[in-house]
């Protein structure tokens, strides 16, 4: 089938259709995990990022070369980049309601329509995007999945990009062995949606971890269902003993890790001295994924000194605020993109073509993007 454009859209046409201020609330942990280095797609659940542990001396670092992940999701499950935030899911809460949420996505969508409504909120501004939008069977359900040309990259000896994979090995401990990457999905409230949002997150803090400092919708891992232990994929809270029957599936979960509050999360950016990294470069970022802490490491020539935690829970809000324009127009921007695809069969490309600033929705036969047995689980 051909794809044929049924809609456009230019930030001239988002008008302030939220009748209240354009904030996030109600923002509850709904589940996480980490993948894991393994020769089939194997993920952990809850799994935990990794703790913050910085050395106490100076630290010269190598610069990053090697495997870098651009979306590690695709990467290492290209059949079903958002099959491990559902089975995740899932695991942690079975009676999960999927009924309940508006717009499922990767926090990088989200970003990358707040830079199609302000580039200026983007470092580097708005650059052509493609997403595939798919209501979910049989539900109101709509989903994002984020569409790249590459998923990964290799870094020669002679290529520079930075210390950010070196700066983690040296100022973090991996909490789950063999994890290549954590991930968290939080739910919350935003322009009257309900949105299931999922992102990675570099570490946490482990002064921050006690159950007293838990918040609302953080879940103890001692709740998730204690029987699992590893299966392949199916119905992610079956027992054990019934994995047998789903044997020859793509993708492993195994139960490992612990479940750490959204107020010990922190974020971490590298770069050197010379070029100071300004809060309203980072905070777009951290309102999305509502993520607290943030480490802002400055080095010279790779030399690190160790850098403070910092508690950004006033900058998000007070950027929140701020921006109130941009975000009551991404709250009128959602709905019509949730719009669109119902009405075009449930199935559609989201393009951003920088030439003529506008976003196009292409109606297409688009696979679907989850297994069937998940399409089948949302309406029992």
């Amino acid at each position: 089938m051909a794809f044929l454009k049924v809609a456009e859209i230019s930030c001239a046409d988002l008008k302030n259709i939220c009748p209240e201020k354009a904030c996030i609330t109600d923002v509850q942990h709904r589940s996480s995990y980490n993948w894991i280095e393994a020769s089939s797609p194997t993920i952990a659940v809850p799994g935990s990022p990794a703790l913050w542990t910085p050395p106490e001396l100076h630290t010269k670092l190598h610069k990053d070369q090697g495997l870098i992940y651009i979306a590690q999701n695709a990467a290492r499950h290209p059949a079903s980049p958002l099959e491990p935030l559902f089975r995740a899911v899932y695991l942690e809460d079975p009676s999960f309601d999927i009924h309940s949420v508006d717009l499922v996505t990767d926090q990088t969508n989200i970003r990358k329509l707040l830079a199609f409504v302000n580039p200026k909120i983007s470092r580097n501004g708005c650059k052509s995007f493609t997403i595939n939008v798919e209501q979910a069977h049989n539900t109101k359900t709509v989903i994002l999945c984020r569409s790249e040309r590459e998923t990964y990259d290799t870094i020669l000896p002679y290529q520079y990009i930075g210390f950010a994979k070196e700066f983690a090995k040296a100022f973090t401990t991996e909490q789950v062995k063999g994890s290549t990457g954590h991930y968290r999905i939080i739910s919350y409230k935003f322009g009257g949606l309900n949105l299931l949002v999922r992102h990675e997150t570099d570490g946490y803090v482990n002064s921050l971890t006690s159950k007293e400092s838990m918040g609302v919708g953080d879940v103890n891992v001692d709740e998730v269902s204690r029987s699992f232990e590893y299966l392949y994929y199916g119905r992610p809270y079956l027992q054990s003993s019934q994995t047998a029957s789903l044997a020859g599936a793509k993708l492993l979960i195994k139960k490992e890790g612990q479940v750490v509050p959204i107020q010990s999360t922190l974020e971490v950016k590298t770069r050197a001295v010379s070029m100071p990294i300004d809060a309203d470069e980072i905070v777009p970022q951290l309102w999305v994924c509502q993520t607290p802490n943030l480490v802002r490491a400055y080095h010279m020539g790779g030399l690190f000194e160790e850098p403070a935690i910092e508690d950004m829970t006033v900058e998000i809000k007070n950027w929140e605020e701020a921006h109130q324009n941009d975000l009551e127009k991404l709250a009128s921007l959602l709905p019509q993109i949730i719009g669109v695809v119902k009405e075009c069969g449930g199935r559609a490309v989201l393009k951003y073509d920088p030439a003529r600033d506008r976003l196009e929705m292409w109606k297409g036969d688009n696979k679907a993007m989850l297994p069937a047995d998940l399409y089948a689980s949302f309406n029992q």
